[in-house]
């Protein structure tokens, strides 16, 4: 699959938004090991603006930017024959048209123009995520990137998380965490009984996560 499959699964804004503080929640709670956690949520990474990131240790990555103005994503996949690193560090032809004025800023970062395969994004007038008219995107690695998101079901998680931290999980506090609802003691302990409530404070806070 590539970028034209993903933004046809992707839920709308609220929702992914949603399941990116959730699955930085849980990964929060399940490894103790800030440098190995595949996701994380930053609520105040502009006075304007919150960041969902996913780095998977090998060189895989994407960011979200949300703003007021909608959503600006990209995925970096280091083996892609896209990535600017193999095509004199040019992004991809038709990668970035059509991105809208107000991603600009987003859409001109350096991080950006050196590290992507994919680009999409989503106004709050949008009725749908939209993507430029990318030449031969089938090797973008959109699908394995943005496939928990995509998904956006706990059960997706629950199945990411048994195979990467080999441990049997519960689904119903992944449930919990998915809908936002309240950290609570148990939930925390429910998923990682070598975890406190009270030590996650502060990244909890960063990631603007609702406490009981």
């Amino acid at each position: 699959m590539s970028v034209y499959d993903v933004i046809q699964r992707l839920p709308d804004l609220r929702t992914t938004r949603r399941v990116s503080r959730a699955l930085a929640v849980l990964d929060l709670v399940l490894n103790e090991d800030p440098g190995s956690r595949y996701h994380s949520f930053d609520a105040r990474w502009s006075e304007t603006e919150e960041a969902a990131l996913m780095r998977d240790g090998s060189g895989n990555e994407y960011s979200i930017v949300f703003s007021g103005d909608g959503a600006f994503a990209y995925g970096f996949d280091h083996e892609s024959p896209m990535s600017p690193y193999v095509n004199g560090m040019k992004t991809w032809p038709g990668l970035i048209d059509g991105v809208p004025e107000v991603f600009h800023s987003a859409r001109d970062d350096a991080a950006f123009q050196t590290a992507a395969t994919v680009c999409f994004w989503r106004t709050t007038d949008d009725t749908e995520w939209r993507c430029g008219p990318v030449q031969n995107a089938e090797k973008d690695g959109a699908d394995a990137l943005f496939e928990l998101l995509a998904d956006s079901r706990p059960e997706a998680y629950l199945t990411f998380a048994e195979d990467y931290y080999e441990v049997a999980l519960d689904l119903e506090p992944i449930r919990h965490i998915y809908a936002l609802m309240p950290l609570t003691e148990y939930v925390v302990t429910s998923l990682n009984p070598e975890r406190r409530l009270h030590d996650l404070k502060d990244e909890i806070a960063e990631i603007g996560y609702p406490r009981s």
